[in-house]
């Protein structure tokens, strides 16, 4: 039975990981590109957060390495397979609202707030400090821990792919970016564009000619907002009824104006992850449902149309004949993040995929081709990062899940999500905290806070579990 009390060990070193964590979180490493140099790549703000780290790792007798001003690892310990801890220290930008400094570091009623106390400096300054108690204490270790320390993650994950193209693989690890108890299953996530082909189209006939329409900006975000500028005809005032009628059937906000003769029409949804739509209002697909209803013309008839069959109140595929399902992940997810139709160029979607890990890309992708072909459209910027799983019976899961439930006294549910984590860089890597089963999760909002009770409760389980799968 493993006699150290870890909870202990954290408590005698409260107050320096209090100060570590603020010194670090008081650096505003927002990625940078505009002011970038050859020695920060992403920015001053990153690499100094970086710079921090590898120095702090230095003074306590770490082997410091930087690989490239992009990422650096800390390690100690000696044996030929490495345990390896995935964190990083980019934030996303602080945003509006704060009550406070977001790079304040502000202590009040047992959280401090920042901009990255949960994600991701906190929960690196927690595992730092677990890896600390374990060398300190000297304990007989078979394999070297490393932490290895990224400086993009909310952004093109360029840290990672430059630090894996020099470095060796750890044997196994975990990213402590997410929740406990255990994320031991993350789905497959691909962006690409649907892209109406042109031709040659009449419209004598219509009463209306669609101009622009656009809406959303990001693949993985649920648009909130949406624009369509109409050269109307004849009945305006008929269209503007209807219209009226549709946002008050679906419970929708939207207004209408008249600007140089156009008529214009706004929607309002509701903002949300692009891994479940569902939660979301999709304020494009909701412009586009209304257009197919109106005599537009017909180029813009055969995009709204066809935005309308695969895609309205569907967010699994299933119009599109893709959906898939597992009982490892769930669903595949469809989310439309981006909606764009001008009168002379045509349309385009910009799609965000979230499938299975049991599904198969090339066989969604060939299907998604040939339905495309035959509705005149053409798939363009394909990416895809492939799904992560871990199997339940692996050291490295019944080892978590063990030290998990010493320490917290709760059984340790496997959980799988939609987003992407560190954890899937790793060939046998699973997402383990700091968020706790119950508390909110604060991440890129304003006034972002890490409970100091549970950072410290977070510290000892990482350090348990650092020398549990270490030794």
């Amino acid at each position: 039975m493993n006699m150290i009390n870890w909870q202990q060990e954290v408590e005698k070193r409260k107050e320096a990981l209090l100060e570590d964590t603020k010194k670090l979180l008081q650096i505003k490493s927002v990625l940078d590109e505009e002011h970038a140099t050859d020695d920060a790549p992403l920015g001053f703000g990153v690499k100094e957060a970086l710079d921090f780290m590898l120095e702090l790792g230095e003074e306590d007798g770490f082997t410091a390495k930087n690989v490239g001003n992009l990422a650096g690892h800390l390690e100690f310990g000696q044996g030929d397979e490495i345990v390896g801890i995935l964190c990083h220290v980019d934030v996303v930008p602080e945003g509006d609202g704060w009550s406070s400094d977001p790079f304040g570091a502000e202590i009040r009623d047992g959280k401090m707030y920042a901009r990255g106390a949960i994600d991701d400096k906190g929960p690196t300054m927690a595992a730092y400090y677990a890896m600390k108690i374990v060398k300190e204490l000297g304990l007989p270790l078979k394999s070297r821990v490393r932490m290895i320390i990224g400086t993009d993650e909310e952004s093109d994950w360029r840290c990672v792919e430059h630090y894996f193209k020099h470095e060796e693989m750890p044997a196994m690890g975990f990213a402590p970016d997410a929740d406990f108890p255990i994320i031991y299953a993350e789905k497959g996530i691909s962006d690409f564009d649907f892209v109406q082909i042109p031709e040659e189209l009449s419209s004598e006939d219509a009463q209306v000619e669609v101009l622009h329409f656009q809406a959303g900006r990001r693949y993985n975000m649920v648009p909130d907002f949406a624009k369509a500028a109409l050269d109307v005809r004849s009945q305006s005032i008929e269209i503007i009824q209807k219209y009226t009628d549709f946002l008050k059937e679906y419970e929708i906000k939207g207004k209408y104006y008249m600007q140089n003769g156009e008529l214009i029409l706004e929607a309002e949804g509701i903002s949300a992850h692009g891994m479940e739509p569902n939660l979301g209002k999709n304020a494009g697909l909701f412009m586009a449902e209304f257009l197919t209803q109106l005599k537009i013309d017909s180029k813009a008839h055969k995009y709204f149309q066809f935005v309308s069959n695969y895609f309205w109140q569907d967010s699994r595929g299933k119009k599109l004949g893709i959906a898939y399902s597992d009982d490892i992940t769930g669903d595949l997810t469809i989310n439309v993040g981006k909606l764009i139709y001008t009168g002379q160029e045509g349309g385009r979607l910009g799609l965000n995929l979230r499938y299975p890990v049991t599904n198969k890309m090339e066989e969604t992708k060939e299907k998604l081709e040939s339905l495309l072909k035959e509705e005149g459209f053409s798939m363009e910027n394909f990416t895809d990062s492939k799904p992560h799983h871990v199997d339940e019976q692996d050291f490295l899961i019944q080892t978590l899940k063990k030290v998990y439930e010493e320490q917290t006294g709760e059984k340790a549910e496997l959980l799988s999500i939609g987003g992407g984590t560190y954890a899937r860089s790793l060939q046998s890597g699973v997402a383990f905290g700091p968020l706790f089963p119950g508390r909110e999760d604060i991440a890129h909002q304003k006034d972002e806070y890490i409970i100091i009770e549970d950072m410290l409760k977070a510290t000892a389980i990482y350090a348990q579990a650092i020398f549990e799968l270490a030794k």
